[in-house]
């Protein structure tokens, strides 16, 4: 085990990474999520499109007029939006102070531009190879080492069945939960969401029993 970082490094570490993300973006982190919007980038891109078109209520009022007018052929033009409907400043009185509710709900910053998660991505895969090539230890290889052959199996054909198997259980879970151990485990658990706190809980405590069984019993 010489040439790896002390635990309580690596923990420092993601903690550290956790809390920039919270503080300067002000959403949960999360890899599973990352990787389902790369994946679908064309969708997301299109999506940020829409966002960004629509992000004046006044436009976004306007454009639902026309389209209505249009399907339902009332004429080309919208109806004119009164002062202060969806959400244009009203003009105050020169003895009146804008006022702020306490109970108003919290606008939901919605996902992370789609270009942050794939730098996210891709800052993990080199951080990876970074990590293998300074201490000397980065080589390729189509197995998962010999603990994995002494505790599962040797055989090259059930191996790959067996990890095949585990990946698609694994992201089924992930999507079943809505998140992974960096979104619930990290992020939500640090917010203390109880979502996360159950999720992580029971992912573990699976986690635990699965190797006490591979150690203990099989």
């Amino acid at each position: 085990m010489s040439g790896y970082w002390p635990w309580w490094a690596g923990a420092a570490g993601l903690a550290l990474i956790t809390i920039n993300y919270a503080l300067t973006t002000d959403r949960s982190f999360g890899v599973s999520s990352a990787w389902d919007r790369v994946l679908h980038w064309r969708r997301e891109r299109r999506l940020e499109e829409m966002d960004a078109e629509f992000a004046d209520d006044r436009a976004l009022a306007e454009a639902l007029a026309a389209a209505t007018a249009e399907h339902f052929g009332t004429g080309p033009s919208a109806p004119a939006v009164p002062p202060g409907a969806y959400g244009t400043p009203q003009p105050l009185a020169s003895d009146a102070e804008p006022t702020v509710s306490e109970d108003a709900p919290v606008a939901d910053p919605g996902p992370a531009p789609l270009v942050t998660q794939a730098a996210l991505l891709v800052s993990i895969f080199l951080g990876g190879l970074i990590a293998a090539l300074t201490s000397g230890r980065f080589h390729l290889r189509f197995d998962m080492g010999p603990g994995f052959h002494d505790l599962v199996t040797a055989d090259p054909i059930t191996m790959v069945v067996l990890l095949f198997v585990g990946g698609v259980l694994v992201g089924f879970g992930t999507r079943l939960a809505g998140g992974c151990s960096s979104g619930h485990g990290l992020n939500g658990c640090g917010r203390l969401r109880p979502v996360s706190l159950v999720a992580t809980a029971v992912f573990f405590g699976t986690a635990v029993a699965v190797s006490f069984l591979l150690w203990k019993v099989i």
